[in-house]
């Protein structure tokens, strides 16, 4: 007889989700069957439940979604070596083809092939989520499980902050969403000198504030340039973390950066963008695409943490699965930073 669970399903094109009854997938050659504790909503996955444009072009419902999540090894399939029931596990989103140059040199964000968990195939919104073992990433029972749901954008940030050396430096952020809250707190832990984030939401500027920002700057109302004067900036910026993907927020921070200064770019927008490429020519800017994590940011992460970066100011909201339109609804009203999504009844 067939095991059925309880998942989180984008049934037809449309708003909205709905929660179902659907099968318990079987983990094939290579797979890993998960037993979902906790789950953390995305940005992606709201661009699913509003059915925007962006979501309107990439799923192809039906399908569970969800690819933010920490749980346990339930069951293995044939041929999965070096893992064992009950452990602790949450899994890299990206499924590649592993045989690209750009897998080959271990550079997965890259791959042209990717496949996105709860995006391309169904997801972690569920009691059970199967992935491949190459996906899978063991977690230290010492690490918050509630931590841990949301590791997939904490990479994310942890990608775009350490891209560039930080270590006494002034670092700009654009775009106080949750995923450059956590990048700041990055920042301060990595070791940067200062560290301003600008957006024009006070509820997410003051959770920036409690992960330690040094000035957090609503561009609606202030001026960043005093701001800097404040803060001892004598020449701009060093390096520079868009977040936010506004056109404006890109300029501001390319006028805002010294000489040589370096931005890492994670932010997307929803049309194209203009850039003052004589600025950036004038000032000897570098400029780097960042998506996805790289694998080794899923140790970095879990180091940082263990040795002290408290991540849980980032998380504003829990509840139940059952509750999930609530949980959306506190995403979508813009004054939230992590919902988390409890499986463990």
């Amino acid at each position: 007889m067939e095991q059925m669970m309880d998942a989180i399903v984008k049934p037809v094109a449309g708003a909205g989700l709905e929660l179902r009854r659907v099968p318990v997938p079987e983990p094939g050659p290579g797979e890993v069957l998960i037993r979902v504790h906790k789950t953390a909503i995305c940005g992606t996955d709201v661009h699913i439940f509003n059915w925007d444009p962006w979501a309107q072009v990439h799923i192809k419902p039906p399908m569970t979604i969800g690819h933010e999540y920490v749980g346990e090894i339930a069951a293995i399939g044939p041929g999965v070596k070096g893992l064992s029931l009950g452990q602790r596990v949450s899994g890299e989103g990206h499924i590649t083809c592993h045989h690209c140059r750009n897998c080959h040199t271990g550079n997965i964000q890259w791959c042209k092939d990717t496949v996105s968990v709860g995006v391309d195939r169904d997801g972690a919104f569920a009691q059970y989520v199967c992935i491949p073992q190459s996906n899978v990433i063991l977690i230290d029972e010492s690490i918050s499980e509630e931590v841990v749901a949301f590791f997939d954008a904490v990479g994310n940030a942890t990608h775009t902050a350490l891209m560039f050396d930080l270590v006494g430096e002034d670092v700009l952020i654009t775009g106080a969403g949750p995923i450059g809250i956590i990048a700041a707190g990055i920042c301060k832990y990595a070791g940067a000198r200062r560290v301003i984030i600008t957006d024009v939401n006070d509820y997410r500027l003051d959770l920036a504030r409690k992960m330690g920002v040094d000035a957090a700057v609503n561009t609606a109302r202030e001026d960043l340039k005093g701001v800097m004067k404040g803060q001892g900036l004598l020449e701009g910026f060093d390096v520079g973390l868009e977040m936010s993907g506004n056109g404006m927020a890109l300029q501001q921070m390319i006028g805002s950066m010294r000489n040589g200064g370096k931005i890492s770019l994670l932010g997307i927008g929803n049309k194209p963008v203009t850039m003052d490429m004589n600025t950036i020519i004038g000032k000897g800017l570098t400029l780097q695409g960042i998506y996805g994590r790289k694998m080794d940011n899923w140790h970095q992460m879990s180091y940082m943490v263990q040795g002290g970066l408290d991540l849980t100011p980032v998380i504003t909201h829990r509840f139940h699965y059952t509750q999930f339109e609530q949980g959306f609804a506190a995403m979508n009203s813009g004054k939230s930073g992590k919902v988390i999504l409890d499986w463990t009844e």
